[in-house]
């Protein structure tokens, strides 16, 4: 069963609902400014849903939140997740199915973190439940593309399903929540940076936390959300009388989250939310289905958990994962705000024309970048300057990545230090070995901004 069409203005919401009443098993792939979103239902439900715009950062949002509920979620496991299975499809790790290069590869992750006890299979179903959330929403603000369906890969493990008009009504909600900002906000990709400038009247502007002036370092507002354990909306909200006053800018979101569909401020789909039809007091009806090594026992509907607050209609705000991180005496303006923590960094690279490039992504997000382009000295450099994180280039003349990592790891001083490989190989092999001796992450060149930012963002926040 193979069909392809196009659809325009508002059919992204219709044509999802035409496929839940027909209870067939299939995967939905959309096309649009060249993203992809594959929406897989089976007898109606949704079981998951990806985009192909870094869907991996997307896991590690989600996770890092539930790793505040969760203790076994350590940074740890999720740089492992990455190292085994942000790959291609053609070298994937996880060979033991013969399908599994079909699967989404962040599917086949939390799989896996299910089958090695990480998650219970009920905690996996709410992570399923916020990942698919999130990609439905951008998937709504579709203004065209093409489609097409295509048969469901038989043997995908299925973690849980989703009731497609509960979750439509859940993202109808965020979304109209986000209306509240346009025009000023038009992509939770967006990046802020706080100016300081005495011109403005602070007295007419909320406190910050001392914790979000500091993180606003390029991060959008989606990912500092993640790293305050706080709800994008509220964030959002906090923010918003800075934006308007001008004490606080809004950069474009960094490629590739500038190809996802935006904001606009007129969207008949999002103007329809009317009281009586979305019910956001209902929870989302979910089937888990038990996982080996998972201890059977009564399976809760996954917006029960503990510390997972339920949406009222009053406000229509979205679920929080917990309180603020932050006690709310301990507030600062923009006024006040003068000095931040900077972060020391060091970079090893023999390649004068890398380390440049590191130190101009990193210097202009306040972090502080020591480059060292012989590896031969730099062990004695890196116990001079006692980074918070290191940035080794992998092929290096004179000594390796290897053995340098495996040099620093020897010191008691920087057991914990991440440890980044920076390196044009994208062999498994090396990933393999780069976790032998020690690395805390990988970077293959030729690598963006966004994607440096994005590995410091997973070990210095």
């Amino acid at each position: 069963m193979n069909y392809s069409g196009t659809f325009t203005k508002l059919r992204p919401l219709s044509l999802l609902r035409q496929l839940s009443n027909c209870f067939d098993s299939t995967c939905l792939q959309v096309f649009s400014n060249s993203v992809s979103w594959s929406i897989y239902l089976e007898q109606g439900k949704i079981t998951y849903a990806t985009h192909s715009v870094e869907p991996f950062d997307r896991l590690e949002r989600h996770l890092r939140r539930l790793s505040q509920q969760i203790p076994l979620l350590t940074n740890e496991v999720r740089v492992q997740v990455r190292l085994m299975f942000e790959l291609d499809s053609h070298s994937q790790l996880i060979k033991d199915d013969t399908n599994s290069s079909s699967h989404p590869p962040e599917y086949q992750a939390i799989s896996w973190l299910v089958s090695q006890q990480h998650l219970h299979s009920t905690q996996a179903a709410m992570l399923v439940q916020e990942l698919v959330k999130e990609v439905i929403e951008s998937f709504l603000l579709i203004q065209e593309g093409t489609y097409e369906l295509t048969e469901p890969v038989d043997r995908m493990p299925k973690i849980c399903r989703l009731d497609v008009e509960k979750v439509l009504d859940r993202c109808q909600v965020k979304l109209q929540n986000w209306q509240a900002f346009v025009p000023k906000i038009s992509s939770p990709y967006q990046r802020p940076y706080l100016l300081i400038n005495n011109k403005f009247d602070n007295q007419d502007l909320p406190d910050l936390q001392p914790d979000l002036t500091n993180c606003m370092k390029g991060f959008s507002l989606c990912h500092l959300a993640a790293i305050l354990n706080q709800d994008e909306i509220q964030l959002a909200r906090n923010l918003y009388p800075y934006i308007l006053k001008g004490a606080i800018i809004l950069h474009e979101p960094d490629p590739p989250f500038d190809k996802l569909p935006k904001l606009f401020e007129e969207r008949p789909l999002l103007s329809k939310l009317i009281s009586g039809l979305v019910d956001t007091k209902q929870e989302l009806s979910t089937t888990v289905n038990s996982y080996p090594n998972i201890p059977e026992e009564k399976i809760v509907s996954v917006e029960r958990l503990p510390q997972i607050s339920t949406p009222s209609t009053e406000n229509f705000q979205e679920p929080t994962i917990s309180n603020n991180i932050n006690p709310a005496s301990q507030r600062v303006t923009a006024a006040t705000v003068t000095v931040q923590k900077v972060h020391k960094i060091v970079s090893v690279d023999d390649s004068p024309t890398i380390l440049k490039e590191i130190s101009y992504f990193l210097e202009n997000e306040n972090f502080s970048v020591v480059t060292i382009n012989d590896p031969v000295k730099a062990v004695l450099s890196i116990i001079r300057h006692k980074p918070d994180l290191i940035l080794l280039d992998l092929n290096m003349l004179g000594i390796d990545g290897y053995e340098l990592c495996r040099i620093i790891r020897n010191n008691s001083i920087f057991q914990n230090t991440p440890i980044i490989f920076v390196t044009g190989s994208k062999g498994i092999v090396d990933k393999v070995k780069a976790k032998l001796v020690g690395a805390s992450g990988y970077l293959t060149k030729p690598f963006t901004r966004a994607e440096l930012l994005k590995i410091v963002f997973m070990h210095l926040t």
